[in-house]
């Protein structure tokens, strides 16, 4: 794994005995001793600590830096509000989705976190799609993800200003003398904080936070079944070019600003097709959720089929759900087998398994709305 980049806390990740592999690039650790099922189990109970440092974060400059964003995302961003942030997604002409990112407003620029795998992608195409009266800044830094219900009483001791923040608030605070950038969101369906930090200083705030006798260091196994129990889409697997934000459950990322009669309409790659498939509900498959029975887990790739067996869609991220107690997995189907309590089968190792099309998250979330 030489060729591979480190995140500012690989020396960490050795010391902690985490079991490292390659992932979109970087050598990152998938476990730790404690295990992915017990790692998962204190994130949902307590409190686990995420190295997400691999992801891509950019500032976006320039006198309107919202509008700019705004002819290459879907999402209302000229709506956003200073000390916030929202989810959005880059599309193409076709309406296929490029990325999936996070953006907030600081006040006088954007700040974007972007996924890993994507980020040079996503940095030539806002180089290429942006006026020349734009400009970003790749950073390298740090980021933390303090998760699970206990994160605020551990937050309290060492930041207790961010507290006082809702889910999707984002703000600038210093953390042991270190000036860090919070926002109040993550990856798990609980309530947390990601946490920006400066390189040189995340070894030690990593180090201060797992001081903390709620918090343990996670890896990216339990961060994945987490996500999936809280019904996220990964980039790359639920979503991608062939998926459009209407067929991936995705709508409420469409701003009301840019749908057909909003101030803004339109405007953003593909949104011929997305607000055609917006209005006229026409689009031929959809995400849902998928419950199966005993403990047998439905991965990705499997195929799925009604009772004539016929093929009626695929699953694009399953695994046992260990807050669940069962399997569960998300992927497409056709948009008549999309009814919550439809019975699909997938086919594991030749045989049917029988799964239930459920409601998403599939463990109530945790966010803090004050």
């Amino acid at each position: 794994m030489s060729n591979l980049k480190h995140t500012p806390l690989h020396a960490l990740h050795l010391e902690l005995g985490g079991k490292m592999v390659p992932f979109a690039g970087y050598e990152m650790p998938v476990q730790y001793p404690l295990g992915v099922k017990k790692e998962h189990e204190h994130t949902r109970t307590a409190c686990g600590l995420f190295d997400v440092s691999h992801m891509g974060q950019i500032l976006l400059h320039g006198p309107s830096p919202a509008e700019a964003l705004e002819t290459l995302v879907c999402a209302d961003i000229v709506g956003l509000p200073q000390g916030m942030q929202r989810y959005a997604l880059f599309t193409e002409h076709e309406g296929g989705i490029l990325d999936d990112l996070m953006v907030a407003n600081p006040g006088d620029h954007l700040y974007l976190v972007v996924n890993a795998a994507c980020k040079d992608q996503d940095q030539a195409l806002l180089e290429m799609g942006l006026d020349s009266e734009h400009g970003i800044e790749v950073l390298d830094r740090g980021l933390l993800a303090l998760q699970g219900p206990k994160a605020a009483d551990v937050m309290q001791r060492l930041c207790p200003e961010a507290c006082d923040m809702v889910f999707m608030q984002h703000g600038h605070f210093e953390m042991d003398g270190t000036p860090v950038w919070i926002s109040r969101s993550g990856y798990t369906g609980e309530d947390g904080f990601e946490i920006s930090v400066p390189a040189e200083a995340a070894e030690a705030l990593a180090r201060r936070l797992l001081a903390e006798q709620e918090v343990e260091a996670i890896g990216l196994g339990a961060r994945d079944s987490l996500r999936l129990e809280a019904g996220l889409c990964l980039y790359g697997h639920d979503i991608d070019t062939g998926t459009t934000p209407v067929e991936a459950g995705l709508i409420w990322a469409i701003g009301k600003a840019r749908r057909h009669g909003g101030e803004r309409s339109a405007g953003f790659p593909g949104a011929d097709v997305i607000l055609h498939q917006v209005d006229a509900k026409d689009h031929h498959r959809k995400r849902v959720g998928l419950l199966g029975e005993g403990r047998a887990p439905v991965r990705e790739g499997a195929e799925l089929f009604n009772e004539d067996d016929k093929r009626i869609g695929t699953v694009t991220s399953g695994g046992f759900g260990p807050s669940v107690g069962k399997p569960v997995a998300m992927g497409y189907v056709d948009i008549e087998y999309a009814a919550i309590d439809t019975t699909v089968y997938a086919e594991v190792r030749g045989k049917r398994l029988p799964m239930t099309v459920s409601k998403m998250p599939f463990v109530a979330p945790g966010y803090y709305r004050g």
